[in-house]
């Protein structure tokens, strides 16, 4: 056989078979810097889509219709278009007169001078036939004042003249929030809510505070929250924990918090804030701890004496948890393919492409648990016996038939490589009507430190951490409960410092956020 030879120099020459070894290699290269180039442009797009793109998960209407059970109904020819007539009408005042009733009502009078309530046609004296009335909404602005507490002291005049000893009685007072300052309830408590509520950094109170006439400076505001915070609130959150640990299912979810000045880390490092909360059909308690690191051993020590179920998305230092079942989050599978589709145009414009079928079996599961309704955990889980199950079987065997087709690396395998990889926790919901389908509840409760996150951007010290974990705690569960936060805080300052033994918890259990011996006034209506 004849064997063919390339001048690749002089000295050096390469057979058919090395040139062929040499193709193929270079094929593979090829391949690989392509998939790489690939994956580059996917986050690249998804990075330009989470900041200049909709945050919004819905799914497209024509993903919506289509039915992998049933390809006929997809494919069958769409029935006669039906005229239809809309009109508008004039919306009905029931709502306003419903928010209005809930407001206090001030009356401002208008009536003629007795010398004006004259006729001007035959002179006679007017009466008062009927009224006009005009309703406005009136914002009072904050007012700082100063509150002398002033008690009297008294003593017995016949031991003054007469007795060796005049025995000397003081009227009883409350005891102040932060004694020594010039904090009271209200104040450390307005502080705290524009910061944790409305998410107003310190030196933007600072200018209010001057523009309202009184220059309170930062740090006296910082001082008062972490007094507040330790002396207050953290007796309240423990109790709040102990309730926690008591449930049978729980929510769990961690982001991120920098902290300038913690002990052996750069002020550029990370630090974490995590959260747990409670599930639905219990006194909602919300919790935040705020941790050095994201290790595992965090969640482990903090929910420990917890057994029952976890929600949490696909973390795996949530495994350090003992005797726990966790639950998975269809919520971080759905939205994996909602990512891949962001980033392929072609792919979102075909309702069926890979991405969109696996989209569409997600949105049935969640499809299944709102047609439900109110119902009880039984007959959801049997209704989810019944439903899902065909879903989650079709569903698994596509993932299996899908996983060789999809690059691994790209958006489209990640998301169906999570599915697969989290299948044991996915199916745990099938276990017990009260899981939940996703773990959007620990995501809804931790966006408000989020948001806040935005406007302060980090925490100073771990203590200044610390405290701000306790006072988000007590002031997202008090919201939860259905309390107004400022008014709720500051009757706890009101309270609690005239307590004789704050960390009894039947002490503490009148000022809990779901008691029922909380005055009218903590409540929003």
């Amino acid at each position: 056989m004849l064997n063919l030879f390339v001048m690749n120099s002089p000295s050096e020459s390469l057979t058919l078979e090395q040139l062929q070894q040499q193709n193929a290699q270079l094929e593979q290269q090829n391949a690989e810097l392509s998939a790489k180039l690939k994956w580059y442009e996917e986050q690249f797009g998804l990075a330009q889509q989470k900041r200049f793109g909709a945050s919004s998960e819905k799914t497209h209407p024509d993903q919506l219709e289509l039915n992998l059970f049933n390809e006929a109904e997809v494919t069958a020819a769409p029935e006669p278009e039906k005229e239809s007539i809309t009109y508008e009408r004039r919306k009905a005042s029931g709502k306003r007169e419903e928010d209005l009733s809930k407001l206090p009502v001030e009356t401002v009078m208008y009536a003629l001078a007795e010398n004006e309530q004259i006729c001007a046609c035959c002179g006679g004296a007017l009466h008062e036939m009927t009224t006009e009335t005009r309703r406005e909404i009136a914002v009072v602005p904050p007012q700082v004042k100063v509150v002398q507490h002033v008690r009297q002291v008294y003593a017995c005049r016949h031991c003054e003249r007469d007795e060796l000893k005049t025995p000397i009685v003081t009227a009883p007072m409350p005891r102040p929030a932060y004694p020594g300052s010039l904090a009271s309830p209200s104040s450390m408590a307005h502080v705290m809510c524009q910061k944790y509520v409305s998410s107003q950094p310190l030196y933007r109170q600072e200018q209010e505070w001057s523009r309202l006439g009184y220059p309170l400076s930062r740090q006296t505001m910082a001082n008062w929250m972490i007094y507040g915070a330790e002396q207050w609130l953290l007796p309240v959150v423990a109790e709040m924990k102990r309730h926690l640990l008591k449930q049978e299912v729980l929510h769990a979810d961690e982001t991120t918090l920098q902290v300038l000045k913690e002990p052996g880390k750069a002020a550029q490092s990370n630090s974490y804030m995590w959260l747990y909360r409670t599930g639905q059909g219990v006194e909602p308690v919300v919790l935040y701890d705020y941790q050095r690191t994201r290790g595992g051993d965090h969640p482990r020590d903090f929910l420990a004496g917890f057994k029952g179920y976890l929600h949490v998305d696909g973390y795996a230092g949530y495994h350090k948890v003992k005797a726990v079942t966790l639950v998975g989050c269809w919520a971080h599978a759905r939205r994996k393919y909602d990512e891949a589709l962001k980033v392929a145009p072609e792919a979102r414009s075909n309702p069926h492409s890979v991405a969109a079928q696996g989209l569409a079996w997600c949105n049935q599961l969640f499809a299944v648990d709102r047609g439900l309704g109110e119902v009880t955990d039984l007959e959801r889980l049997a209704a989810r016996e019944e439903q899902s199950r065909p879903v989650l079987d079709a569903y698994y065997a596509w993932l299996r038939q899908q996983k060789s087709r999809a690059m691994p690396k790209s958006l489209l395998g990640q998301a169906i490589g999570y599915s697969l990889n989290q299948w044991d926790k996915l199916m745990v919901f099938m276990k017990d009507g009260r899981l939940e389908l996703d773990n959007n509840r620990s995501e809804r409760s931790i966006k408000p430190f989020v948001i806040g996150r935005k406007n302060w951007l980090f925490a100073n010290t771990p203590r200044g951490a610390k405290a701000s974990a306790a006072i988000y705690s007590v002031i997202e569960t008090a919201k939860e409960n259905g309390l107004h936060p400022f008014r709720y805080l500051t009757y706890l300052f009101e309270q609690l410092p005239n307590l004789p033994n704050l960390q009894e918890p039947q002490a503490l259990e009148p000022f809990m956020p779901w008691s029922s011996q909380l005055p009218d006034f903590c409540r929003l209506s």
